[in-house]
């Protein structure tokens, strides 16, 4: 059995090590304890996630500076995490009673009742830059739907992992009805064949096209794919005093999570003519960003990416940029050879052709110039992905044509692209997921309706079509 660790991407130290996970008896588990969990009460299973929530947030702290210590993520940032990972439960509850729920009515004088049943044992892929977040995201509103879960997170946060798995257990979460199962792509795609009822994926476009069509012959599992985006943020008629807020929401848009959010703005589109006093702020602001390590004082804006090799690939991206034709306008440094700090870039695009249509999963921006508004419509939607996009500037009218002609799930005006409510539905289309949007929505995919017509006893005569 292959043995594998985690590392503080800041200082390289190991974390966590351990051997992958049994994929065959984490799930023979699930599928055991699969018949007590889904004919509990709802109100027994709710309990148990108060319970987890209850202890989460009295190991705040401690978990914070776990994800902090595994990520690289600012402590600031991680305290939010957490706290999010709390607040889905009651999310989550009012999501079930109000999507999932039992409804009942009368048609035609007959009872007519909406139930909603687990699925059974599903899979939950997790990802690294919200390792908590994230999965848990899936896991509550699973576990509420009756469903058993095999949760294998990213290889490279299994601590977190293993740390919310323990809250779960302290929670009073029966034996196999959560199973840890840890390891890398291997692990992944062998969890993704066995005897599973679905899986809930959040990651990279590149493995959820590999996981669609793994399933694609298997049409009863269920599949929430949950994937990434190239994010266009247009800025349009702003007005000289909004220009210092803008610069703000365009660095928090790009450069929050060192980049490492789904939702990140990674195409920056703007009127040609009217962008200089604007870029003259945001680049004074990415002068100021501080980058460094998630317990530094003062707090750093952003830690490092992941890890080396995902500074590499971004170095490398980068270089694609400028090898075709991007100009610099702030380059993209790496601040140690040997760590993944890396200070935030900024590449003016415009006129370069055969870019590639990628997500850079990290602190780098593409600005693109355009003449008019419908130029600047047909640069954003220029992209296989459909996860955000944003307006800062305009005014209602404007903002609507956006919202019209934009292709994306998370729409905003005068805010960052990714800011999202968890009370709302959160999801893209294209490379960036499968019509089966998560956060408040999670509770559509985590079971499935039954619709029955009913009656106390049977009532029925035959009136036409029979002979004598």
């Amino acid at each position: 059995m292959s043995r594998f660790e985690s590392t503080d991407p800041c200082t390289g130290a190991v974390l966590w090590q351990g051997a992958a996970g049994d994929v065959a008896a984490a799930v023979a588990a699930a599928r055991q304890a699969l018949p007590g969990w889904a004919t509990s009460r709802l109100a027994d299973r709710v309990a148990v996630a108060r319970a987890f929530q209850a202890i989460v947030t009295a190991r705040a702290d401690a978990f914070a500076r776990l994800i902090a210590s595994e990520t690289g993520k600012p402590l600031w940032e991680t305290r939010t995490e957490v706290a999010s990972v709390a607040a889905k439960v009651d999310i989550s509850i009012t999501a079930q009673a109000e999507r999932a729920g039992m409804r009942s009515g009368e048609v035609g004088g007959v009872r007519q009742v909406l139930r909603h049943k687990p699925h059974g044992v599903l899979a939950v892929l997790g990802p690294y830059n919200f390792p908590a977040h994230l999965p848990n995201g899936h896991i509550v509103p699973a576990l509420l739907a009756g469903n058993t879960v095999v949760f294998k997170p990213s290889e490279l946060t299994p601590a977190v992992a293993d740390f919310m798995a323990d809250c779960w257990a302290a929670a009073g979460l029966p034996a196999g009805v959560l199973n840890i199962v840890q390891g890398g792509g291997d692990t992944g795609r062998d969890l993704a064949a066995a005897d599973i009822d679905g899986l809930l994926f959040t990651g990279s476009a590149h493995v959820g096209a590999a996981l669609a069509r793994q399933f694609a012959d298997t049409p009863g599992r269920i599949l929430a794919l949950e994937m990434g985006g190239n994010n266009p943020l247009i800025i349009w008629d702003l007005a000289d005093a909004a220009l210092d807020a803008a610069a703000a929401l365009i660095v928090q848009s790009a450069y929050l999570s060192a980049g490492q959010r789904c939702t990140c703005a990674r195409r920056l589109i703007v009127r040609d003519g009217a962008h200089a006093p604007l870029l003259d702020r945001v680049t004074a602001l990415l002068d100021r960003i501080i980058v460094g390590a998630p317990f530094d004082d003062p707090q750093p804006f952003m830690g490092p990416v992941i890890a080396n090799r995902a500074a590499d690939g971004l170095v490398a991206g980068a270089d694609t940029l400028v090898a075709r034709g991007a100009r610099t306008l702030r380059p993209l440094t790496r601040r140690d050879p040997g760590l993944p700090f890396l200070l935030p870039a900024l590449y003016d695009v415009t006129g370069v052709s055969g870019l590639p249509d990628a997500e850079l999963f990290g602190p780098v921006l593409q600005l693109t110039r355009v003449a008019d508004w419908d130029a600047a419509i047909a640069a954003a939607n220029a992209t296989r992905f459909g996860l955000s996009a944003g307006l800062i500037g305009g005014d209602a009218a404007l903002y609507d044509r956006l919202w019209t002609a934009s292709r994306a799930g998370v729409v905003n005006w005068n805010r960052p692209t990714n800011g999202a409510a968890s009370n709302a539905p959160f999801g893209g289309i294209g490379l960036s997921g499968n019509h089966r949007p998560s956060a408040y929505y999670a509770a559509d995919y985590a079971a499935w309706p039954v619709a029955s017509l009913e009656a106390d006893s049977p009532d029925a005569t035959i009136t036409t079509g029979l002979g004598a």
